[in-house]
């Protein structure tokens, strides 16, 4: 990874107020502090926010970069202008309100497309396909490594029949995104929506497909990965440059930082690793000839939601502010649609606890609300049972309510950007900046995002914040309601999450793909493996003859097995 190209001289900004100008505020914060030292000495209050962030008892206009008028303009701008901080639209929400969508992966494709279903009569405007293991990481549900793992916390896609299955009756055209959890396997992603939606009389012109196709923090944090770093990279742009040239409507890629969260991480490597691997991303697609205007325009930011609400709309709001300077000084982007950054959030389940598991309905409220006051354009909450399992119907309803009711209830999509001028936000909407062009740099001197994921460097210095994290909980120092924290002996409400009998849904994906495979044309799929294999060796963009093996009926793991054999399987060392 080159140079992040942006001026960053590492010091904190100052507002503007030089000389006498800033005196008589100075001194009378000075005096108020002084008077009341007593009172604001509260050790039982943190004095630092949950990533590490100082936090002093008062804010004022001397704690923001923005109070002048020409700095308000530089650092904020209004809402839908440049540098995008206040929003990606003019009108926020009032314009248009963000997607909902859960997270619906279930056993089966005919049991994930009864749970859509019932999300989307019931208001749901998108939805997510959750993938199960062994179909994320290549295997297909008849081979050894997949036994026991099979539709248990995902949907498992063999073929292109259980697309077909899992998409049966849906209208495309009236949904407003279809996400889906595959990273290692984003060009197979593709060619399975495409052709499904040919087998149901649709074009892929006719709705949107969001890829989360980020292979890169599968090395960090998640796992899900197949080849080396190098053509896991290739795979995935192949994804990215095949849609700009083909479905510039779809959004083709997310930078990850959500499951970098999940691993414990703090708001700064959280953004700081999706930034350092959507430079990856980009500087390759640049070499590919495309244009940052041909494709950055539909990226996404994937982003957590976590309990810190402050923090976390800070994040969100530092986050488009990072890109739009990204987007200007060093990639040069002319189109200001591209200069907007998309954002998606997922309420972070890692914040989620099994005991008491009702109080998970209100953590994912209040995640789920700093999300909309950052002005995310896509949300998925979490459901109440999620430490405890798969999702019940019940719960993945109350996580829809959740998103419903503070769209319509709560008067939050008013006004855009809400608590923009909050002296304590914007101060933290500095630091946030601040600190992940810092945490850039780093990278860039070390190497590269590359180089950091093959040391292991990047995997350790997260284990390490893990620990810290979780040692705070352990120790009290972290309150986590129910667990360390008004803990309490008397019972309380049994939650049960989703029943599924593991293995009958393992029989009977196993049955079907059995099925599949003496029905289809053999011959055919064998001569579409083969061009697949001189696409390869060719060093082609590999979507075209993937749409053909997927056509024929070719299954994920006999695609992948082609180019498992050509580029090898990636093993990587246990990090401790």
């Amino acid at each position: 990874m080159t140079s992040t190209h942006v001026e960053w001289d590492g010091t904190p900004k100052t507002n503007g107020l030089t000389g006498n100008e800033a005196t008589p505020l100075q001194d009378r914060v000075d005096s108020w502090m002084q008077a009341h030292e007593d009172l604001l000495a509260d050790d039982s209050i943190a004095p630092e926010t949950a990533s590490g962030l100082p936090v002093a008892p008062i804010y004022t206009p001397l704690d923001t970069s923005s109070a002048t008028e020409e700095r308000y303009l530089e650092q904020l701008g209004l809402p839908g202008e440049d540098p995008y901080t206040r929003g990606r639209r003019p009108g926020g929400y009032r314009e248009k309100l963000w997607v909902m969508g859960q997270y619906s992966g279930l056993s089966t494709p005919k049991e994930t497309n009864r749970r859509i279903r019932n999300l989307l009569a019931g208001g749901q405007s998108g939805f997510s396909i959750a993938l199960d293991l062994p179909t994320q990481n290549g295997y297909d549900s008849d081979h050894p490594m997949a036994e026991g793992e099979v539709g248990r916390v995902g949907v498992p896609i063999d073929t292109l029949q259980d697309m077909e299955d899992l998409l049966d009756g849906i209208d495309l055209s009236q949904v407003s995104q279809v996400r889906t959890t595959a990273n290692a396997i984003g060009p197979i992603a593709v060619a399975l929506f495409v052709v499904a939606a040919e087998k149901k009389g649709a074009s892929p012109h006719d709705f949107k497909v969001m890829l989360q196709n980020d292979v890169l923090k599968e090395y960090i944090a998640r796992g899900t990965f197949i080849f080396p770093p190098d053509k896991g990279l290739q795979f995935s742009v192949d994804t990215v440059e095949f849609c700009a040239r083909n479905l510039p409507h779809w959004e083709p890629i997310e930078f990850c930082g959500y499951h970098i969260r999940d691993t414990g991480a703090t708001a700064i490597q959280e953004l700081g690793i999706a930034f350092g691997n959507g430079m990856v991303y980009m500087d390759a697609c640049l070499e590919r000839g495309l244009t940052i205007d041909e494709f950055a325009h539909s990226a996404y930011l994937f982003l957590s939601a976590n309990l810190e609400i402050f923090e976390e709309v800070a994040k969100f709001r530092a986050a488009r502010r990072i890109w739009a300077r990204l987007m200007n000084d060093r990639y040069g982007a002319q189109n200001e649609e591209t200069k907007a950054l998309n954002i998606f959030t997922y309420t972070l389940g890692g914040a989620l606890r099994a005991q008491e598991p009702m109080n998970n309905v209100i953590r994912v409220a209040y995640q789920a609300l700093a999300a909309i006051l950052g002005g995310v354009q896509t949300l998925a909450t979490s459901s109440y049972d999620e430490a405890l399992g798969v999702p019940s119907d019940h719960a993945a309803h109350m996580a829809l309510r959740t998103q419903q009711i503070l769209a319509y209830e709560t008067g939050v999509i008013r006004t855009a950007d809400p608590l923009g001028g909050s002296y304590f936000v914007e101060h933290l909407t500095d630091e946030i900046e601040r600190r992940v062009f810092e945490y850039l740099d780093r990278v860039a001197e070390a190497g590269g995002m590359l180089e950091a994921i093959a040391s292991g460097d990047l995997q350790l210095e997260l284990s390490n914040e893990a620990y810290r994290q979780q040692m705070r909980i352990e120790s009290g120092e972290n309150p986590v309601v129910g667990l360390n924290r008004f803990v309490t002996e008397a019972k309380t409400e049994t939650v049960r999450a989703a029943t599924i009998d593991g293995v009958k849904a393992e029989a009977d994906q196993l049955r079907r793909l059995d099925e599949v495979k003496r029905r289809r044309d053999g011959v055919a799929v064998q001569r579409s493996l083969e061009a697949l294999r001189e696409s390869a060796l060719r060093s082609e963009n590999l979507l075209p003859s993937i749409i053909d093996a997927v056509r024929a009926y070719a299954t994920v793991g006999e695609i992948c097995g082609v180019l498992v054999d050509l580029w090898g399987r990636y093993r990587t060392s246990t990090v401790i």
